[in-house]
């Protein structure tokens, strides 16, 4: 597909969630639009699993007659394979193509005997407006069918493997939500139309070599986080920065058995970490937010992750984490900036923060995130996470973990410094700390200030060749002027383990010297041409037999 195929696409499907907006934020009218390309996806696979298995008998499911004992039995054993293959299943009447069309066709008839009816009464065949009222009464609602088909989805899971993976997928997707329209009729003709503009796009998902569907859906996610505000940091990391974390983590990998992301979000940067590698074994995830786990698990499967393949949780990490007793070969991680977390006394005992000898406290749990991410590091895994930039320097009991981390069990191995107000919703500067438990370089730590290197606009933006620098000073470990330095872990205990990137990488741009001679000279000059002006405004002003101005 080429780049502007591409962006045709990507504003297509803006166009078409704009029809949803009216009156709805950003949050809530990415729910529907992002769970109608969902929806059309499940459809599309089907659609394609079923005609592969029908393909011997010469029938195409589209046509296959639901009713009749035959059709039955087709599409029983339909059923049996796709929810071993695929995890799901829909009946021919229930893709989105036939919901979209019925959709179509009914608005069309519902306009129809609507214009009937006023004809009558403006023609006197009717008294009153009973010919409308009896047209609006027999409509026959899109959108409840749209419903009962969505629950299907769920339903076919259940008792089955995917069963966790689908459960409750569609929750926010209240179609007879009154955001939609004030009534049924009008709920009905939005989502119709909606329907019918996505049924005109091919997503390709035949091609194998493209993920159009996947990108476009990234794509709408990032523009909702834009138009978020604080909201977008709770389920975004911006595209730049989730490759720059992708890449940290994959250096020297060509493959992974498993990547986790302990605050997923929706699921883009182990995605993200997907493309840096040939092949990701398994993806792991856990979020709190019920809103965005629904998200994150349609994120997999939209980028063609079985449902075998995730493990996505959605429960409060640090509190109940769920993957205990696993270790990850890949862990990215965006958490919230200095969350509030219990840091009760019961995690004293925990095997994520015992050995450490202090918890993070209770209002920035910065480092126990941190911990949390080092507890489930395999031994030949690398971790890179974000945090703001009070983490590297703040004492009491995070200074505590920095120096345990350090010379006790010598984990860290860089600190990068980002730009300011390159995140939704916060304009802080921020920096990404990289662990490993078996570390190349174990008697140094590199140091790299990135900070100075982007696109200035009204959200600051990390360009191709900002990363590149980024990825390859790491790689090469090298000291640059005024951007990084590798500095031994001796001078980091000199300094206390305050990790302050200014400590290690100087930016001071010294001024050009200033020559005293040449300014007294100029200045001088400058007062015999003020002397000669002053002169000639006085001689003028006495010509006009005026008082000069000074």
């Amino acid at each position: 597909m080429s780049e502007d195929h591409k962006k045709q696409l990507e504003q297509q499907l803006w166009n078409i969630a704009n029809t949803l907006r009216g009156k709805m934020n950003a949050d809530e009218f990415r729910d529907y639009i992002l769970g109608f390309i969902f929806y059309k996806y499940l459809s599309e696979k089907m659609d394609m699993h079923a005609n592969k298995i029908l393909k011997p008998d010469k029938i195409v499911f589209k046509d296959i007659d639901e009713s009749t004992k035959k059709g039955k039995e087709f599409i029983e054993a339909v059923k049996e394979d796709s929810l071993e293959k695929l995890g799901y299943f829909l009946k021919p009447s229930e893709l989105f193509s036939e919901v979209s069309k019925r959709g179509i066709e009914e608005n069309e008839e519902y306009e129809n005997e609507l214009l009937a009816a006023e004809d009558k009464v403006e023609y006197g065949k009717e008294e009153n407006g009973n010919g409308k009222l009896e047209a609006e009464r027999s409509r026959s609602f899109i959108l409840e069918d749209l419903q009962k088909i969505l629950i299907n989805i769920q339903l076919s899971t259940m008792g089955t493997e995917s069963e966790e993976d689908f459960d409750n997928l569609f929750e926010d997707m209240d179609l007879n939500s009154t955001k939609l329209g004030k009534t049924p009729e009008a709920r009905n003709k939005i989502i119709a139309k909606v329907l019918s503009h996505l049924n005109k796009i091919d997503f390709k998902i035949n091609d194998t070599e493209l993920d159009v569907l996947g990108d476009a859906y990234e794509y709408l996610i990032g523009k909702f986080a834009s138009g978020a505000g604080k909201k977008a940091g709770e389920f975004y990391t911006p595209q730049e920065v989730s490759m720059v974390l992708a890449k940290l983590v994959t250096t020297g990998k060509s493959k992974l058995k498993s990547v986790y992301d302990p605050t997923c979000g929706s699921g883009s940067l182990l995605l993200r970490v997907a493309k840096e590698v040939e092949d990701v074994t398994n993806f792991y995830g856990q979020e709190l937010n019920r809103t965005t786990y629904n998200l994150a698990r349609m994120n997999m499967i939209l980028h063609d992750v079985h449902y075998r393949k995730f493990d996505i949780k959605q429960e409060d990490t640090l509190e109940y984490p769920q993957h205990l007793g696993y270790e990850f070969e890949a862990i990215v991680s965006n958490p919230p900036f200095s969350a509030h977390w219990s840091a009760k006394q019961g995690f004293t005992t925990d095997d994520r923060f015992s050995q450490y000898g202090k918890l993070a406290p209770s209002s920035k749990a910065d480092f126990a995130f941190v911990q949390h991410m080092v507890h489930h590091l395999a031994e030949n895994g690398t971790m890179a996470i974000v945090l703001p930039h009070g983490a590297l320097f703040r004492g009491s009991a995070e200074l505590t973990i920095r120096k345990y981390l350090i010379e006790e069990k010598n984990y860290l191995d860089a600190v990068i410094g980002l730009p300011a107000n390159i995140f939704y919703g916060t304009s802080i500067p921020t920096s990404i700390m990289v662990f490993k438990k078996c570390r190349e370089n174990p008697k140094d730590i590199i140091f790299i200030d990135s900070s100075q290197h982007f696109e200035r606009g009204t959200q600051n933006v990390l360009l191709p060749e900002h990363i590149e620098k980024i990825i390859s000073t790491y790689r090469k470990r090298v000291a640059v002027d005024k951007y990084s330095y590798v500095a031994p872990i001796t001078e980091i205990a000199e300094n206390e383990y305050n990790l302050n990137i200014p400590r290690y990488v100087n930016t001071f741009v010294e001024e050009e010297p200033v020559d005293i001679k040449a300014v007294s000279t100029r200045l001088k000059e400058l007062e015999l041409e003020m002397n000669e002006t002053n002169d000639e405004l006085a001689a003028f002003c006495k010509e006009l037999n005026i008082d000069t101005p000074f």
